[in-house]
């Protein structure tokens, strides 16, 4: 199932990452594989020369997160926030607030605008950035034409 809006293809709720969510939109099933949070919180922001996206993954290591560009334009940030286990058996845990386990943010980026093969990313104190570098404008080229007669 996905939802998809007709109007706004820069929208971010454009893309699929609500179907199939929980009343609470903090979890959502893909097909055949363990639950995925959604309830990771990504800012994007247009600039002139870019679109920037930064992802609060506090708790997430650098190695545990991943950003792909799939090929109809999707930017996807996933990875995984390990659960806060240190094995001892005579502990037990009374209230868990802090989500676990794997996450996965889905954005549809504007056709042919940006330059998919000069994307950056960087992780400093728990937010990764992920800067997707626009297509300059191209102007039109205007060439006189001499009218005779």
């Amino acid at each position: 199932m996905s939802l998809v809006r007709s109007g706004n293809v820069l929208d971010p709720l454009s893309v699929d990452f609500w179907a199939d969510a929980d009343p609470f939109g903090t979890v959502r099933a893909l097909a055949g594989r363990c639950p995925v949070l959604t309830n990771v919180r990504v800012d994007w922001k247009e600039t002139p020369t870019a679109h920037v996206f930064k992802a609060d993954l506090p708790g997430v290591r650098k190695e545990n997160a991943k950003v792909e560009v799939e090929d109809g334009g999707v930017l996807v940030i996933s990875g995984e926030r390990a659960r806060d286990e240190d094995g001892k058996k005579d502990e037990r845990w009374h209230h868990v607030e802090r989500s676990s386990g794997r996450f996965e943010r889905r954005f549809r980026l504007p056709r042919g605008a940006v330059r998919v093969d000069q994307v950056s990313t960087s992780m400093d104190d728990g937010v990764l950035t992920v800067i997707v570098p626009k297509e300059e404008a191209k102007k039109p080229q205007v060439k006189p034409v001499h009218i005779s007669g």
